[in-house]
């Protein structure tokens, strides 16, 4: 079970202070645009592919899996 998901588009105002240890954090859309390099940090696959940016499948998850993370989260929170 995930604590908090966060579903962050951009990063221009979100403070990573606010993340707890047991959460996940998965960057979608513009959010994509940071590399993933923290611990329990992940990037949207398929936004990844639509911007042609390089970063490792070990640290993508993709709209499935997204989708799996929400069912499993006692709260979402999109940022």
């Amino acid at each position: 079970m995930v604590n908090t998901l966060w579903l962050v588009r951009k990063l221009g105002d979100f403070s990573s202070q606010m993340v707890e240890e047991d959460d996940i954090v998965v960057l979608i859309q513009d959010g994509v645009l940071r590399f993933p390099t923290r611990k329990g940090w992940f990037a949207c696959l398929e936004d990844v592919q639509a911007r042609g940016l390089n970063i490792p499948p070990s640290l993508c998850k993709s709209y499935e899996e997204i989708a799996e993370l929400i069912l499993k989260s006692k709260r979402v929170i999109v940022w």
